[in-house]
């Protein structure tokens, strides 16, 4: 996390402790999620929104950070989080936007689960060789790092190529008895040249 001052957004905050942390590295911090939160803490900077975030108003060009912790993979995937229509192309809506409300060179801090690219229905995506180029379509990839559960059922650290050729594991009844690999992201938005092929 990066230290402010700056305007800070969080897609998909939840119960907001990301916000929170960006709020004491000294950011103004908007905070959203799809369903209503009661944080069990209060910061003078961080303001709540509720809704969905590609039909809310924000200003272009305006944000220094966004976060999106394991929150894109859920969008247009029905079932969970109050979302009830699939959308094939919400995550990357969702990208677009975090891009267009981010300036030139804003940092975006993202998680996201990979493995063989595949739809977890109800609960998420999992982000392989083809989907995950596409969803960094607007950003350049400072730092990645990926990790994969061994045989113990811990977290270890992999490398790429381990991480998005993981067989994911979906349990339909229980979120919690899925599996998959995950990987760490940071990201800078591309200039409007670039990311059109202009350069």
């Amino acid at each position: 996390m990066p230290c402010g001052p700056g305007e800070a957004i969080e897609f998909g905050c939840e119960e907001g402790y990301m916000s929170l942390l960006a709020a004491q590295k000294g950011f103004r911090v908007v905070a959203n999620d799809l369903q209503e939160q009661s944080f069990v803490w209060q910061h003078p900077n961080v303001e709540f929104r509720r809704g969905d975030f590609l039909k809310l108003e924000f200003p272009r060009d305006h944000f220094d950070l966004a976060i999106n912790c394991s929150s894109v993979e859920h969008v247009g995937v029905a079932g969970r989080y109050g979302i009830e229509v699939n959308e094939d192309e919400g995550d990357f809506r969702v990208m677009g936007r975090l891009a267009e409300i981010l300036k030139t060179d804003g940092h975006l801090l993202m998680t996201a689960p990979c493995g063989r690219d595949t739809v977890m229905a109800p609960w998420c995506r999992v982000y392989g060789a083809q989907r995950l180029p596409r969803l960094f379509e607007c950003f350049r990839v400072e730092k990645e790092e990926y990790w994969t559960k061994n045989g113990a059922n811990q977290w270890v650290r992999s490398d790429r190529e381990s991480a998005l050729n993981y067989q994911p594991h979906n349990n339909p009844a229980d979120p919690y008895g899925c599996a998959y690999a995950l990987g760490c992201f940071s990201l800078r938005k591309r200039s409007a040249e670039v990311a059109s092929g202009g350069q």
